[in-house]
């Protein structure tokens, strides 16, 4: 059951009353007694998961999983496509020949 607040504009009284969703609001201040009283827009209480087992991604949609799986199937293109210039050039060059000593 959420608690309610409540301000009555006759003599400024703030309470808070623990009430059920279905109940009526309530209509009189229990300080002065007038029939002045207005029920507050409160900012509400967030949804609080206690214990174990809890996790961000425990409620994804499947559309996000299948997305999720194509990206982790992909295999990583960008190291396989850029080629290493420095080992080709080595492989490519030609080996100089010893030169023959000329003494005679």
């Amino acid at each position: 059951m959420p608690t309610y607040a409540y301000k009555c504009d006759s003599c400024e009284h703030d309470f808070e009353l623990f009430q059920s969703i279905t109940a009526e609001p309530v209509k009189k201040c229990p300080e002065c007694k007038k029939a002045k009283v207005r029920r507050l827009i409160g900012t509400g209480a967030g949804i609080i998961f206690k214990g174990s087992g809890f996790y961000e991604t425990d409620y994804r949609s499947a559309s996000y999983k299948k997305a999720a799986e194509k990206d982790s199937k992909k295999p990583d293109t960008k190291s396989s496509d850029k080629k290493d210039s420095t080992s080709e050039s080595k492989k490519t060059k030609a080996t100089p020949t010893p030169k023959a000593d000329n003494k005679k």
